[in-house]
């Protein structure tokens, strides 16, 4: 089992503009015999999916999906990339995957400031997987640039395509892979934290 999940915690990186993470106490053990925390965070943090709700009003939240939905079987794509790098549609692999799990190897950047000049999906990269019926994962913020526009992401959920963000760990994944990743349950998300394991 591989654990390919970032740790949420207080000062831990935050897409630019969002929210930051937030902890305090509500109770200790202390003053009140036991412990509760409370945490403020967005519905991207970390390592999270995103649902199609994202980008459109009227798209489909992660609760309108069955839990089925958030277990794939994985095709591992090496990609080492450089900054502000598209991942070109020549790397679309011919597969009988459900997820692509595309290694950069940006998640090394984690919590430095470059890690926001990263590599993402071409315009003909997320037409293909939206055409071939892939779900995305990858090791980078986000599968469109900075400040540029959703087209990855329109492109993907028009095809009721999910994405995953944020990973860690694919260099140390086999080519092929089941994972669950199991967003928090929340209500209308339009995208959720979660947990994300593979398997060989």
């Amino acid at each position: 089992m591989y654990d390919l999940t970032h740790p949420v915690a207080p000062g831990m990186p935050t897409y630019p503009g969002d929210p930051v993470v937030e902890t305090w106490p509500d109770a200790t053990v202390h003053a009140d015999g036991y412990q509760v925390t409370a945490f403020g965070m967005s519905t991207h943090t970390g390592t999270h999916i995103d649902a199609p709700r994202h980008v459109d009003p009227e798209g489909k939240t992660l609760d309108e999906y069955d839990l089925e939905r958030f277990r794939f079987e994985a095709v591992v794509v090496d990609c080492p990339m450089g900054t502000d790098e598209p991942i070109t549609e020549d790397l679309v692999p011919s597969s009988d995957a459900d997820l692509l799990l595309f290694h950069t190897g940006w998640s090394d950047y984690w919590g430095q400031d470059v890690y926001y000049d990263y590599p993402y999906l071409s315009t003909e990269t997320a037409e293909r997987c939206a055409e071939c019926g892939f779900d995305v994962g990858v090791d980078t913020p986000s599968v469109d640039p900075v400040g540029a526009d959703l087209f990855a992401h329109n492109e993907l959920f028009s095809a009721d395509r999910l994405i995953i963000e944020n990973l860690t760990n694919l260099g140390a994944l086999p080519e092929r892979v089941t994972v669950f990743a199991l967003p928090v349950p929340l209500t209308d998300a339009d995208g959720a934290p979660a947990r994300v394991v593979a398997l060989e």
